[in-house]
């Protein structure tokens, strides 16, 4: 097994975002040269952006437009990509809103699909009215955002509370990114709801963890809270939510912190997953979860693609290696449990759910090798196995399949 150091950091400068944005000439330059240009700094910037970007989360002006000509032209794959959305159950314009005022995840009387089915509907209504111009999806959008910012007041239910403000948090606020100033859509009070329902869960979790030991709950509890106060932050143009978000991501106390998500470095380019013992199929989410917190980061202008010498690429690398059937190396992990911190360890890499079907590949794929140039090639190969990537109601019923809004082929192609 490596014994490789968990804590070395490397000697490659890092990008600073910002400051490429602001030698570019602000983010529509900085796109319209493809991202290329670079400044080297000493560390990337810590304070939110003086004015934020909007459309400025998983999805940029320059995005949607490159996906709105592409497939006018009929080209592939972006062609493909916008055929796997419009032949998705939820991207109907049709789709009538359950809005409830309580939604519970974890224990009895749960009824938290009916929030994440509305809420993918929500994005893919969105997205076909910013590709395909089509006013009905806007106006499906708009209801269904409106229907919840107007009747939901509490998330509930065990633990797994936490998990339901996190995930469906930074989703939620996507959707609502993409219809911002559309007519009719209530922007204060969908604002309201997530500042009030959302927010207060994603802060109570990083901030008290549930009372459990703080290596307690895998990296996947932190990401999709850090994600939720990103993305509310951006939504809100709340530069002290934002500011919670990048600073948990680079120092938090909890797993979802990058160099604790992420606790080995190995050769070849390589690192190890903190949940790469548990199983495959949290392991894929992770870079659900933790692309997303960069990919909106990235938008606003702050590198965490890059932070760390591309820890997080590294780690990206790893797991598609292992999912593409390769082998890779596994350093011991070791963490405390329960209240009390009680000893587990998994010494061997587990190979459950191995190779299991998630949309997370393709814009991490485009990041790191159309964006930035480097070599990923096993980011491009598992990328181009899951071709054209679809979105939720796509892998499956289970909540599983809805923990990335998906549509990366699409949207990120280059």
């Amino acid at each position: 097994m490596s014994r490789t150091s968990p804590h070395r950091h490397l000697d490659t400068p890092e990008l600073s975002r910002r400051g490429l944005l602001k030698t570019a000439g602000g983010l529509t330059a900085a796109l319209a040269v493809g991202g290329s240009a670079t400044v080297l700094t000493g560390s990337t910037a810590d304070a939110a952006p003086a004015t934020f970007t909007h459309p400025g989360m998983l999805h940029n002006a320059g995005d949607i437009n490159r996906a709105k000509v592409r497939v006018a032209a009929g080209n592939d794959p972006w062609l493909s990509g916008w055929r796997r959305l419009t032949a998705n159950g939820r991207s109907q314009s049709t789709w009538t809103p359950r809005a409830t005022a309580t939604i519970i995840r974890g224990g009895d009387g749960q009824n938290y699909p009916q929030l994440y089915n509305d809420i993918h509907a929500a994005y893919q209504n969105a997205l076909r009215w910013h590709v395909g111009g089509t006013r009905d999806n806007a106006d499906c959008a708009v209801r269904i955002l409106n229907a919840w910012s107007s009747t939901l007041t509490t998330i509930t239910g065990n633990a797994d509370r936490f998990l339901a403000a996190g995930l469906y948090g930074w989703q939620f606020a996507n959707a609502a990114e993409l219809m911002r100033g559309y007519a009719g859509f209530d922007l204060g009070r969908f604002q309201n709801m997530m500042r009030n329902v959302f927010y207060p869960l994603n802060n109570q979790f990083l901030t008290q963890h549930n009372g459990a030991c703080i290596t307690n709950y895998w990296a996947n509890w932190d990401l999709c809270n850090v994600a939720s106060v990103l993305a509310i932050g951006i939504l809100c143009d709340d530069g002290a939510k934002y500011d919670q978000a990048v600073n948990y991501f680079k120092n938090g106390a909890g797993n979802g912190a990058i160099r604790k998500a992420v606790p080995f470095l190995h050769p070849d380019n390589l690192a190890q997953w903190q949940e790469s013992g548990r199983d495959q199929g949290h392991t894929v989410m992770g870079m659900g979860q933790m692309g997303a917190i960069c990919e909106m980061a990235w938008n606003q202008g702050e590198d965490l693609y890059g932070y760390d010498g591309n820890r997080f690429m590294r780690a990206a690398q790893y797991v598609a290696k292992y999912n593409l059937g390769e082998t890779v190396p596994f350093t011991k992990y070791t963490w405390g449990t329960g209240v009390n911190c009680d000893y587990r360890e998994h010494t061997v890499i587990s190979d459950a759910s191995r190779g299991q079907v998630r949309p997370v590949w393709a814009m991490l794929d485009s990041h790191y090798r159309r964006r930035r140039n480097l070599s990923v090639p096993y980011l491009q190969r598992i990328a181009q196995s899951v071709y054209p990537e679809g979105g939720g109601g796509d892998y499956g019923s289970t909540s599983g399949g809805y923990d990335q809004l998906g549509f990366g082929t699409l949207m990120y192609a280059k």
